[in-house]
């Protein structure tokens, strides 16, 4: 999957899910400050994105990720070592 797909369904995720504006989501973008996800929002984070690309996140990973950054990079990288 190319990164530009992955990025653009994780921006899905975001403006559906948790009706983030658009305009902020850029790769430093972090999560909690500037997207204004809380603890709650990230337990559903992580069950849209296992169910988005079949990954599932580990929960010292998922608490490691501070920004959208970090989501594409785990993302890329779990396709790319399970394809």
């Amino acid at each position: 999957m190319i990164r530009d797909t992955i990025i653009g369904k994780v921006h899905h995720i975001f403006i559906e899910g948790f009706e983030v504006e658009e305009d902020l989501l850029k790769g430093k973008a972090k999560l909690g400050d500037d997207l204004g996800l809380d603890s709650l929002d990230a337990v559903d984070l992580d069950v849209a994105l296992e169910r988005e690309f079949g990954c599932q996140i580990p929960e010292d990973t998922a608490r490691s990720m501070a920004c959208l950054q970090d989501i594409y990079d785990y993302v890329d990288q779990y396709i790319a070592q399970n394809a």
